[in-house]
């Protein structure tokens, strides 16, 4: 296993950020750990790259413990943050070599690796440019590919698309799909449940500090989910009417909008029928309706 724990658990002082967590990430794998805020998502990153200490527990990554070994896992590490934490006074490759000090890289391998990285996430005409005059999306690529000069067996990215436009969403993707191919191993975190369906092999939901289920997001949403979800956005005047004549179908309801399941599309024919004029969107289920199903639709943060 990449990182194995058992029974972890991280507490500051009377709150409990990570509750009895059990987690296995095989090798060049992509593993993802959703919740909402406040789920203990980030504190179980940081005690992965050895940042935080565990309070209870066990916890290896490569097969070292985090509290004997943390020098030798950071040196295998490649870490993206949710912050820009980039330095505004270096130009973008000169952020990527200072870097690579860090890691005892020599100068000319460094400067190699530098403009490999920028050309790989497309950043290649940038390489002199200063940090304050890059866009959001090309800090978020440029904090990738600081992460890589090390050439790391695991890459920890924490939320690394919040914010961005789906061009560079859809180029990170396009990337870390690459380097999975490659047989390097992601640790990922996001709001973004497409993002975590696209890219995860197997998703930890997490909520309230534990973990409440794990596994593919097929088998997630075969295991919580009917195969078809029926979105409606009903006047609240029609809500309760909608609601008692198609009590029988199970759904939610959120605001304005409806959502009904169903094990087929004829399920939902006399629905539609009644309402001809309601906006609808028929679709398969998604990982997104899962974490919704567990972990609620109410506004914690």
């Amino acid at each position: 296993m990449i990182i194995e724990a058992g029974s972890l658990h991280k507490r500051y002082g009377d709150v409990v950020a990570v509750d009895s967590l059990d987690l296995e990430v095989e090798p060049g794998m992509c593993y993802g750990l959703v919740g909402p805020n406040g789920a203990g998502k980030t504190t179980t990153m940081k005690m992965i790259y050895c940042i935080v200490e565990p309070t209870s527990g066990s916890l290896e990554v490569f097969g070292l413990d985090v509290r004997a070994h943390p020098r030798e896992i950071k040196a295998r590490l490649g870490v993206v943050p949710q912050e820009n934490n980039l330095d505004p006074d270096l130009s973008t490759c000169q952020n990527l070599r200072v870097y690579a000090r860090y890691f005892g890289i020599p100068k000319d391998i460094a400067a190699a690796r530098c403009h490999e990285l920028l050309e790989f996430m497309h950043l290649g005409d940038r390489a002199d440019a200063p940090v304050p005059s890059l866009s959001g999306g090309m800090k978020r690529r440029l904090i990738l590919a600081r992460a890589l000069m090390n050439e790391p067996d695991l890459i920890i990215l924490d939320e690394p698309t919040t914010g961005l436009d789906p061009q560079v969403r859809h180029l990170i993707w396009d990337r870390l799909l690459e380097l999975k191919e490659r047989g390097i191993t992601l640790l990922l975190t996001t709001h973004y449940m497409d993002e975590a369906q696209k890219l995860c092999d197997k998703v930890l939901i997490m909520d309230e500090a534990r973990s409440i289920d794990v596994g593919s997001p097929a088998e997630l949403i075969r295991g919580h989910m009917l195969p078809y979800v029926l979105e409606l956005r009903v006047d609240r005047k029609l809500t309760a009417e909608v609601l008692e004549r198609f009590r029988h179908l199970e759904h939610q309801a959120s605001g304005q909008n409806l959502y009904f399941y169903g094990n087929t599309t004829s399920e939902f024919d006399d629905l539609t029928g009644a309402y001809p004029d309601i906006e609808r969107l028929l679709r398969p289920a998604s990982l997104e309706d899962v974490f919704l199903k567990l972990t609620g639709r109410e506004i914690r943060q």
